[in-house]
C-alpha cells in the first residue's frame, strides 16, 4: 500500500456501491457475501434491499482494488486493505470468509458528524454534560474516550476536540485516517503523523514528544506504546484518545495490562491516577429522545475523574448511566481548571431555588438590607464576587 490515494472514488471505480459511498449519512457499507448491507450515522445496521452485488462486479471490484495497490490476493494471501483519505477497505477471500468473499468499507469523513443539536436532540448527552466535557478541553485536561468497537469514540473525541484553540499545536498519531484534524479546525497549527511499518506508534509518540506539542491526540492504545503516552502526559503535554473497555473506573487495569512488563503494575496505576484527569464513555443502547420515543442510541454512559492526592487513587464519577450521580465536582479537578471560584448552581442552590436565583444575577442591592432567605445571600454574595455557575445559558461548568 505505497500509494493508497490512488483508489478512485468515482462511479466507474465502486459501480454499484458509489451511492452509499457518497450519502454523508451512511458510516459502513458491508458484504457478506449474499447481501449488502450499510450502517448509518445512527448506528442503524440494515439489509438493502434489491441491492444484488453479482459475482462479476465482486471480481472486478476486487481485481481493481488489488492492482491500485499492487497488492495480492488469493487463498495464499487472503485479505486485501487499501485506503484513501476518507475510506478504509478490506476484501477476505472466500477461502476464509465461508460465507462468500467479503468486502468491508468504512468511512471517516473530514468533518465532525456531531452537533449540539443532534446530542440534545437524540439524547446522546444533556447539555450539563456536553458542557462539563467542553469545560475539561478548555482547561486542558488529559482525556479517555472508551466503549466497545463501534460505539464512536473517535468521533466523539473529534467533537470535543474543536473547543481546542488553534494557537495550541495538535499532534494526532493514526494508524488510519480518521481525525482529520487540520480540516476539522481549519486554521489551526497541527502536523498529522500516519503510522507506517517505519513508524509504530511508540517511535510516532517519541517523535510527537520533540514537535513542541501542546495536545497529542492517538487514535486508539492497544499495547505497549501505552507507555510513550503515558510518559508524554508526564510532561505536561495535554491529549486526547480511545480505548476499549465497558467501564470507565477499568481504565488503570486496561492500562496495566497493555503495558505488559515495561513497567511495574503499581507505578503504571499511580501513573494513570496522576495523569489522566477525565474519563468517558460512550455505549450503544435504548435510550429516550427529546421527543421521548425509545430508540437505539449511541450516548455518553458515564464521565469520571481521575486523581492520586496523598498516597490515594481516587475515582468520582459525575455521570453514571447516562444521568448526573449527584457527586459534587471534584475540588482537585476546579484547581487543574484554574476554577476554584467556581460552584455549581444545582449542589450549591436547592433546585427549586435556581430560576429565582438566574433572576438576581444582577441585583445590585446591598444582600443585607433585603428581605432574602440564606441562599438567596449566599448566591448573590458569590456572584458580586465574580464567581461563575453553571445555569441555563451559562459559560461554563467548572470554570
Amino acid at each position: 500500500m505505497e500509494d493508497k490515494k490512488q483508489v478512485s472514488v468515482t462511479r466507474e471505480y465502486f459501480g454499484p456501491l458509489y451511492p452509499y459511498i457518497e450519502d454523508d449519512e451512511i458510516t459502513d457499507v458491508d458484504f457478506d457475501g449474499k447481501r449488502l448491507w450499510v450502517t448509518d450515522c445512527s448506528n442503524h445496521r440494515y439489509v438493502v434491499e434489491g441491492e444484488h452485488l453479482g459475482r462479476e462486479f465482486v471480481e472486478e471490484f476486487t481485481k481493481r482494488v488489488a492492482n491500485t495497490v499492487s497488492k495480492p490476493f488469493h487463498k495464499q494471501s487472503p485479505v486485501l486493505e487499501a485506503e484513501t483519505d476518507t475510506l478504509r477497505i478490506t476484501i477476505v477471500h472466500e477461502s476464509v470468509a465461508l460465507s462468500g468473499r467479503a468486502i468491508c468499507i468504512r468511512k471517516s469523513p473530514p468533518f465532525v458528524r456531531l452537533t449540539l443539536e443532534k446530542m440534545l436532540q437524540e439524547g446522546y448527552c444533556d447539555q450539563r454534560t456536553h458542557d462539563l466535557i467542553r469545560d475539561c478541553v478548555r482547561a486542558k485536561m488529559n482525556l479517555i474516550f472508551c466503549g466497545e468497537p463501534g460505539v464512536g469514540k473517535t468521533e466523539c473525541a473529534k467533537y470535543f476536540s474543536q473547543f481546542i484553540p488553534e494557537d495550541q499545536r495538535v499532534i494526532t498519531i493514526e494508524d488510519n485516517p480518521e481525525w482529520h484534524y487540520d480540516q476539522i479546525a481549519p486554521g489551526s497549527d497541527c502536523v498529522s503523523l500516519r503510522i507506517s511499518p517505519v513508524m509504530d506508534y511508540t517511535k510516532a509518540i517519541k517523535t510527537c514528544l520533540r514537535l513542541n506539542p501542546k495536545w497529542m491526540m492517538v487514535s486508539e492504545v492497544r499495547s505497549k506504546e501505552v507507555c510513550y503516552l503515558m510518559e508524554g502526559f508526564s510532561t505536561g503535554v495535554r491529549g486526547m484518545t480511545t480505548l476499549h473497555t465497558d467501564d470507565i473506573r477499568k481504565i488503570p487495569d486496561r492500562i496495566i495490562n497493555m503495558a505488559g512488563s515495561q513497567i511495574s503494575p503499581e507505578r503504571m496505576e499511580n501513573d494513570v491516577y496522576s495523569f489522566i484527569d477525565c474519563g468517558i464513555l460512550i455505549r450503544q443502547g435504548m435510550r429516550k429522545d427529546a421527543d421521548g420515543c425509545m430508540k437505539l442510541r449511541r450516548y455518553i454512559d458515564q464521565v469520571g475523574f481521575f486523581s492520586r492526592e496523598q498516597g490515594e487513587n481516587s475515582c468520582c464519577l459525575i455521570v453514571d448511566r447516562g444521568e448526573w450521580t449527584g457527586e459534587e465536582i471534584p475540588e482537585y479537578v476546579q484547581v487543574k481548571a484554574g476554577a476554584q471560584k467556581t460552584f455549581e448552581i444545582y449542589q450549591d442552590i436547592a433546585a427549586p431555588f435556581a430560576m429565582v436565583a438566574e433572576e438576581k444575577v444582577e441585583y445590585k442591592a446591598d444582600c443585607k438590607t433585603v428581605d432574602l432567605d440564606d441562599m438567596e445571600k449566599e448566591f448573590i454574595r458569590k456572584t458580586k464576587e465574580g464567581v461563575t455557575y453553571l445555569g441555563k445559558g451559562r459559560e461554563s461548568v467548572i470554570g
